[in-house]
Parts: C-alpha cells; sequence; structure tokens
C-alpha cells in the first residue's frame, strides 16, 4: 500500500542531513531514481530562476528566495518532517511510536513540485516551488506528466486535485473528505486525511485494495466508506473524532 500525499507551501527550517551536492558518491539520496532526469532539469531551471532574480520584498518572500538560492547546498531533513501545515500537523509524524514511524517511513509517498515524488524518509532540503511556479525553460506538466509510473501497486489518493493533476497515478484511489451532511471540507479536509493517515500508521495497516482499506476501517471504527470514484471519509468534528486515538 502506497499513501499518496500532497506537499505544502509551508516548510520547517533548518536540518541536518547531507545536502544534495554532499552526499557520498554513487549513492542516492531519495527514492524513485527513475525519476533522477527530470529532478535534474528541475533544479537546473531553479538555478535559473535564482539567477534571474526573486521577489524579496517581504521577510516571507526573502525566506523563501534564500531557500531556492541555497537548495543544493542547504542541509536537509526527512521529508515527511521538513513539511508543514494543517495535514502534516494533524499526522504529527514526530510524535508517532517507532512502530508507526516506520509504517510512515515505508507506505507515504509525497509529491514535490521540484523533486518529484519522494518517499517519506528522503532527505530534502528547504525551498519554495508550487505546482504553480513558472520555472524558466520547463513546464511543470512537461516534467511529471509521466512520473506516476513510479508508483506501483495499490495507492490511496490523498493528493490535491492539482498535484494529482499534475502527475496522475494509474489506478490511484482518491479519497473524499465530507462532512456528516455530505458536504465537502476545506480546513478539515486537510486535517482529516492527515488524521487518517496517522491512524493507519498507529494501526500498522497492511491492505491491497480499497476494499480492504474500507473492511480495515470498519474494525477500528473509522468512518470510511466506498464511493462512486474511490473512498470517502466523514471527519465529525473539528477535534477529528475520524481518527481515533
Amino acid at each position: 500500500m502506497i499513501v499518496l500525499l500532497p506537499p505544502s507551501e509551508t516548510k520547517a527550517a533548518g536540518g541536518t542531513g547531507a545536502s544534495l551536492t554532499t552526499a557520498r558518491s554513487g549513492e542516492s539520496q531519495l527514492g524513485f531514481p527513475g525519476l533522477a532526469v527530470a529532478r535534474s532539469r528541475a533544479l537546473d531551471a531553479l538555478d535559473r530562476l535564482v539567477a534571474a532574480g526573486q521577489d524579496a520584498s517581504t521577510p516571507a518572500k526573502a525566506r523563501a528566495a534564500a531557500d531556492n538560492a541555497a537548495v543544493r547546498t542547504s542541509p536537509t531533513m526527512p521529508a515527511i518532517d521538513r513539511y508543514t501545515g494543517v495535514l502534516y500537523d494533524a499526522l504529527d509524524a514526530r510524535s508517532l511510536e517507532p512502530e508507526a514511524r516506520a509504517w510512515v517511513e515505508d507506505h507515504v509517498v509525497i509529491q514535490s513540485a521540484l523533486l518529484g515524488f519522494v518517499r517519506a524518509s528522503d532527505p530534502i532540503p528547504a525551498y519554495k516551488v508550487s505546482e504553480h511556479t513558472k520555472l524558466p525553460g520547463e513546464r511543470m506538466r512537461e516534467l511529471w506528466g509521466d512520473a506516476g509510473r513510479v508508483i506501483e501497486g495499490f495507492a490511496l489518493d490523498l493528493r490535491s486535485k492539482a498535484y494529482a493533476q499534475l502527475a496522475p497515478v494509474p489506478g490511484a484511489v482518491p479519497i473524499e473528505i465530507v462532512s456528516p451532511e455530505g458536504k465537502a471540507l476545506n480546513h478539515w479536509n486537510k486535517a482529516g486525511k492527515g488524521a487518517l493517515v496517522r491512524s493507519l500508521a498507529r494501526a500498522g495497516a497492511r491492505v491491497g485494495s480499497a476494499d480492504a482499506l474500507v473492511a480495515w476501517a470498519a474494525s477500528v471504527e473509522v468512518p470510511l466508506v466506498r464511493s462512486e470514484a474511490g473512498v470517502r471519509l466523514v471527519v465529525q468534528d473539528p477535534r477529528l473524532v475520524a481518527a481515533r486515538g
């Protein structure tokens, strides 16, 4: 089982891992080596963006510009710790027990607009590139449109529509987050996704299909059901009772 997550605009600063350019020769820091060429193109395009000058008119933009300028040489940290925000706060991978943390590292894959698909444990630098970023000489859809081929087996797709369209994963099962009344959610959409992944990790869930996932959910009282498009999670309140514990 692979759980596909979107990236986040916000990212933790710092890190203690080797930079992208100081990893030992012959070793790949990142999973999915089939994306190496696209990653190299994206990084080269980011270098051109930095050379052309970036907007640093606010403290946040100045930090983003500095992160991009140092993307090849800055320290790294596991992707699951680098990304922050509502989804990742609800997942709270740092607080998981070792077994649950290992589940996340084995099963969670995050889609980056700069690096393509990365595993939760892959060491990545801080950067500021989204699916809307215009990288000189490159188009996001041309970089990542075929990247979904690296994802094998049953995949639960928790990505936003924008990222799912950027790099389609054949056969991935999308998840819909709704209120008890069946209404789509915004803020709690992301929180619900993070809480669901936390529940999966803490249970050490091993499922190989959407039907098996729904059966697992029923056994642990997570309100996940089949829908026409894929699966649907009901988030009942701001305390996320959808993910017990």
